[in-house]
């Protein structure tokens, strides 16, 4: 039963058997689980008879003892690519644990895993900023209303408006009106206005629309000719209405006979009722929309301004009482008959200039170059007139959300940031920028 013919090879020796079992056993050798337990304590005296007599490992064992030279030499292969130092002999006397062992490895990429984190973390920031304006536009503010447009003032300057490369926003036009306080305009009030005919001031503005950024190739695919012929006109017409009733109501003022203590009429007004009254009576003395000659309802530049409104509108309506708000509140000298509000602007880029760079205003100054000369454009449009438009659009944000009297101060630091090549050219500097012109004779 042991050493069955038919169970064995022919060439295999027969193994020595095991010493005798127990005698507890003896009794029950005639069982089937008895027979089962002896054929396997048979078979392992067996297998362990054969290796201590061959000595030689099974197939699996020399299959596992290759892999393992295969792998020391690999070990060795990469060791010598990486050019990785040897491993330093250990000091302890305790087995070494896997933590200790040397692992050839690619080198390590830790600063870029960073950056990379860090760039998540700057991608998770932006995009929570671009959801919370993009919130506020479509949902309103929720609470606090000042609390909400100083967060949107924020993101703008940190993150900016998303937009694609030409600078188009589906946002822009609606974060414009919202800092501009532009209040909403009905399409059909906008056509009648279109639907009245050339303005008095219609060939002027004929004469100055086909020079508008005319060799911006963004400009000119998006906005045509003759959709800025029709909002300055629009722009015209409503000015001109102004003006008219400012006139209309100029007798009713002149009647008012005033006192060392002021106008009887303010005497017994609210604070924002005096501020409200000597507004108006300032803009009918000097503002374009007092009334006066033609030229105070449109003067010339005004079609630079009007181009990047256009540019960012989704339609002419909203692109409309953008520019209408913008150059009424936010900057009404600009556009007078005598621009006096350029000309203050020009001077105080001379004064900063002078406070922040006063050998670079020194320099200019000898060559006679004020910038009366070579800022006068880039003040009257808001920088609108240098290139690349979806940089003004950017700068425009900035403007809109903290004061258009800040473009003074960006005029400045263009100015510093071209510095090096202004004081280092002795006889003309040319500059794209500002169309800047020095000689030295």
């Amino acid at each position: 039963m042991a050493s069955s013919p038919s169970k064995h090879a022919p060439n295999v020796p027969m193994p020595n058997l095991s010493p005798p079992i127990p005698s507890l056993l003896t009794p029950h050798l005639s069982s089937p689980r008895s027979t089962r337990t002896l054929r396997r304590l048979q078979s392992a005296t067996t297998l362990s008879s054969n290796y201590n007599a061959t000595n030689a490992p099974s197939l699996i064992t020399q299959q596992r003892q290759l892999q393992q030279r295969t792998g020391n030499i690999g070990l060795h292969r990469d060791l010598a690519a990486y050019q990785l130092p040897p491993p330093a002999p250990q000091s302890h006397s305790r087995t070494r644990s896997n933590s200790d062992a040397v692992v050839p490895s690619i080198p390590s990429h830790a600063s870029t895993v960073k950056k990379s984190v860090m760039a998540k973390k700057t991608i998770t920031a932006e995009g929570s900023s671009r959801e919370e304006i993009d919130s506020l536009v479509r949902q309103g503010p929720k609470g606090d209303v000042l609390g909400n447009l100083d967060n949107l003032r924020r993101c703008i300057l940190i993150d900016g408006i998303d937009a694609d490369n030409d600078g188009m926003s589906h946002l822009r036009i609606y974060i414009w009106l919202i800092l501009l306080n532009a209040p909403p305009i009905s399409t059909d009030a906008y056509l009648s206005l279109i639907h009245r005919g050339p303005s008095p001031a219609y060939s002027k503005i004929r004469n100055d629309t086909f020079r508008t950024l005319a060799t911006d190739p963004l400009f000119k695919r998006r906005v045509s000719e003759a959709s800025l012929i029709r909002l300055l006109n629009a722009i015209a017409w409503k000015m001109h209405d102004v003006k008219t009733v400012l006139t209309s109501n100029d007798s009713v003022r002149i009647t008012n006979s005033a006192t060392e203590l002021g106008s009887p009429e303010l005497l017994h007004a609210s604070p924002a009722e005096k501020h409200a009254q000597g507004e108006s009576t300032a803009t009918m003395t000097d503002g374009s929309e007092a009334g006066g000659p033609e030229s105070s309802v449109y003067v010339q530049g005004m079609n630079v301004l009007c181009a990047p409104f256009l540019y960012a509108a989704r339609s002419e309506a909203e692109a409309f009482i953008a520019f209408h708000r913008f150059i009424t509140r936010e900057c009404p000298g600009y556009v007078r008959g005598a621009m006096d509000g350029v000309h203050k602007g020009v001077a105080l880029v001379d004064k900063c200039l002078a406070i922040v760079d006063p050998k670079l205003s020194d320099y200019l100054h000898s060559k006679g170059m004020h910038a009366e000369i070579y800022a006068f454009s880039s003040v009257l449009t808001l920088c609108a007139c240098t290139p690349p438009l979806p940089e003004v659009l950017q700068l425009w944000d900035f403007l809109f959300a903290y004061g258009a009297h800040l473009n003074v101060l960006c005029i400045v630091a263009q100015l510093t940031i071209m510095r090096e090549t202004i004081l280092a050219s002795p006889r003309y500097i040319c500059s794209s920028s500002f169309g800047l012109f020095l000689s030295s004779r």
